[in-house]
């Protein structure tokens, strides 16, 4: 019987779009998107959930156009979070053990992890995430996996993530509401990075900024461990509103301008475009500059650029980041965007594309803007043993298959019992020379 990756659902609940992707691994490792859907998100403000109800309705849409599309029932989903409400702590803690000679154990390394979770937090917030980042046994530092050696005093440094709890449990409200349940809360830069990032890069040095509609998130990697996590309030939405308030448009063809004709930067070479807009009720239309807009989109991204990388000399990382930059999110379709990171950063900078581990990464997939929902798709493959959260979905009622193959197999020997009567008449008829040729 061949072994099969159970299918997964991630589930990217944003402050423009509710993505859902429906994912499993193949036998080679890499991931098969299954089914991808997208709805607009109303209910969510810079990554918080601000009205329940269109969130809801948001959710069940995506879910219902991936489920769709891959044809399974999904049940259970692994869910983003993020927002200004992101808080990043470190803590140390330390345990004694027993007996020099033992080895360190996992059970060792949970203990630890454990104590984490009685750390004193703000009040009202509650923890997402505890990353281990290096361990102490006795006086050896800087290891990565203390499993298998032997001490008495084993430490840990510890990076603490944690989120208002209200926001948490109205992510689980609008969830459960939408007949789903949530398995786990990844922090959204993990899971894009996750999705566009290599091994290489997370060792090496690297900065994640992941541009949303809402807020951008930065994560910073070295040596395969996050360093650091910000949110800057700022994302492609507000670009948006720039556009519709500087030009007195509607917010959909602010947005129709600054996906198709703008630019983070505008060339010098290129000759400036004008761009008709129909009026309203019969006024007459808008001639927009494109030299203009562009302007407009700029000085934004500058601003929105000039605070990341703020957030990377606050790190401490900034003369670490050998792979530089790497640009994510539905706000990293803007062209030229990288060259303008470049200049504000003197960062190497590139746009990550979540098709590094698919196996289709063609088509609707190759696109910035599904980095966090395959990166918690990746995340939930990614478990030791992960469950099995689908059912399939039947095109065709059983008791009618069933039936349509009992009356084909029926055909079939009627069909045999034919042919056979048929040849042995004609071989009697054969035998009594009735014919003369048989065939």
């Amino acid at each position: 019987m061949k072994n099969i990756s159970p299918i997964v659902a991630g589930l990217d609940i944003g402050t423009t779009k509710v993505c859902a992707i429906i994912a499993r691994k193949n036998e080679f490792g890499k991931i098969e998107v299954l089914g991808i859907g997208k709805s607009d998100s109303l209910g969510v403000m810079r990554g918080v959930i601000a009205n329940i109800d269109k969130t809801v309705e948001a959710i069940s849409l995506a879910m219902a156009e991936a489920q769709r599309k891959a044809g399974v029932e999904i049940k259970e989903v692994y869910v983003g979070i993020a927002g200004q409400h992101i808080r990043c702590y470190q803590h140390r803690a330390y345990l004694m053990r027993d007996h020099n000679d033992d080895e360190i154990r996992q059970k060792d390394v949970e203990r630890l992890v454990a104590d984490m979770q009685r750390v004193a937090l703000p009040p009202g917030d509650e923890i997402i995430h505890i990353l281990p980042q290096e361990f102490t046994v006795d006086d050896e530092q800087g290891i990565k996996d203390p499993i298998g050696m032997s001490g008495v005093r084993l430490e840990a440094d510890f990076r603490i993530i944690t989120g208002q709890a209200s926001a948490i449990r109205n992510i689980h409200r609008c969830v459960e509401r939408a007949g789903l349940r949530v398995l786990d809360l990844v922090l959204e830069p993990i899971a894009s990075a996750m999705a566009v990032l290599t091994p290489e890069e997370l060792e090496a040095g690297i900065a994640l900024v992941d541009i949303g509609g809402g807020t951008t998130d930065i994560a910073i990697f070295q040596e395969g461990l996050i360093r650091h996590t910000a949110v800057v309030p700022l994302g492609g939405h507000i670009v948006t509103e720039d556009i519709k308030e500087g030009y007195m448009v509607m917010r959909d063809q602010a947005e129709k301008l600054k996906v198709k004709f703008g630019g983070a930067l505008f060339p010098k070479n290129e000759i400036n475009a004008i761009v008709s807009i129909p009026g309203l009720r019969g006024r007459e239309p808008k001639e927009i500059s494109v030299k203009n807009l562009t302007n407009i989109i700029q000085a934004r991204m500058e601003e929105i650029l000039e605070h990341v990388y703020n957030e990377i000399r606050t790190s401490g990382y900034e003369n670490k980041l050998i792979g530089g930059i790497v640009i994510t999110g539905g706000g990293a379709r803007l062209k030229y965007l990288k060259h303008l990171s470049e200049y504000i950063t003197g960062l190497d900078a590139r746009v990550g594309i979540p098709t590094e581990h698919l196996i289709n990464g063609r088509g609707e997939v190759n696109d910035p803007l599904y980095a966090t929902g395959i990166g918690l798709a990746i995340k939930a493959l990614s478990k030791p043993q992960p469950q099995i959260m689908v059912e399939e979905e039947i095109t065709t009622n059983t008791s009618d298959t069933n039936e349509q193959n009992l009356v084909s197999e029926n055909t079939n020997q009627e069909n045999k019992q034919s042919w056979l009567n048929s040849v042995l008449r004609r071989s009697r008829e054969w035998l009594e020379g009735d014919v003369k040729e048989f065939d």
